[in-house]
């Protein structure tokens, strides 16, 4: 029997809320905007609000007058997060322009807004002459949602060259924060309270322009053989169960060895190419993806003993006739 998420009961479920329940601001709130147009698997329902700040004062003054009982939620790129089909109650906070600046700092660093994409920081250390954030060009995020997950790539991760990031708390108070505070590990950003995250400095080594580009077309042309960049995918569904030792075991190889390269959920369907994407094939729900990611769970967990983590954040309500 297909395993089916958990479905949250009627009674349980938050009030659909308006832009006029929430504090004034100089950004924008946008009602009822449809998930499916802003997160790479194309699915999900409507969020009640998603609000786009002004700037950093802006959204610092909106977290410090919102409603306490008001749930806040926090969207990047969309590429990480599956939004379910009965729609995310409450505020979805999402950075738009003014928070996506590259400006380079001395002669070894980039200031990155959150809303960056993690292409155009790499493509920015690039033309600066900085090598080391060469991965950063092989993720499908921003720059928010790499600090948040620690987001990695072909042998480095976010932590290896984060110097510090400043942040709001949920509270509206900022904060300057260290690779140490934020207790970054393999996919996990362990600090203690949520976050905002508005910018980020990186550290990277001088290198020739030319030689640092041939690397990104490395990773490009790795990437187009490799993984179905031109599907409708969130990218690496579950985390590596061994973590980040190259030796340890790896999702992909154990969801190929349960028997579940391309297996179908709906309109749902494990990547031929690699085994830890989940493709939506146009016609797919939230609902088939994630009960196709919880059936891969099963069967690894059945042929192997091994209970995969989820990497794709999930987020919002099941449908009431899913």
């Amino acid at each position: 029997m297909t395993p089916r998420p958990e479905t949250m009961s009627a009674p349980n479920m938050a009030p659909h809320i308006q832009p006029s329940d929430l504090p004034d601001v100089r950004g924008k709130y946008i009602a009822g905007q449809a998930l499916a147009d802003i997160t790479w698997f194309r699915v999900g329902g409507c969020a009640d609000v998603v609000f786009m700040p002004a700037d950093a004062e802006d959204l610092s003054a909106f977290l410090k007058q919102r409603p306490r009982d008001i749930p806040v939620n926090i969207l990047g790129a969309g590429s990480n997060t599956l939004a379910r089909d009965g729609g995310v109650r409450g505020v979805i906070i999402r950075l738009g322009r003014g928070f996506g600046d590259l400006v380079p700092v001395g002669e070894s660093e980039i200031r990155a807004g959150a809303a960056a994409l993690d292409g155009r920081l790499a493509a920015a250390a690039a033309n600066a002459g900085l090598t080391g954030l060469e991965f950063f060009s092989g993720i499908p995020g921003n720059v928010g949602g790499a600090l948040a997950m620690n987001a990695g790539a072909y042998g480095s991760e976010t932590a290896d060259v984060l110097v510090q990031a400043e942040a709001l708390t949920m509270q509206g108070e900022a904060r300057i924060l260290s690779p140490q505070d934020l207790n970054l590990s393999y996919r996990t950003n362990g600090y203690r309270d949520r976050l905002v995250y508005i910018s980020a400095i990186f550290r990277g080594v001088p290198d020739a322009p030319n030689d640092i580009r041939a690397r990104m077309n490395d990773i490009a042309d790795k990437r187009g053989t490799t993984q179905p960049v031109k599907s409708r995918t969130g990218g690496s569904t579950f985390k590596n169960p061994g973590g980040a030792n190259p030796d340890g075991p790896k999702a992909w190889k154990l969801i190929d060895a349960a028997g579940c390269r391309g297996l179908r959920v709906g309109g749902a369907q494990v990547s031929e190419l690699h085994c830890n994407f989940l493709i939506n094939h146009g016609d797919a729900t939230a609902d088939d993806i994630e009960t196709l990611g919880e059936t891969v769970r099963a069967r690894v967990l059945e042929a192997s003993a091994i209970d995969l983590d989820w990497e794709i954040r999930r987020i919002g309500e099941v449908a009431h006739d899913a």
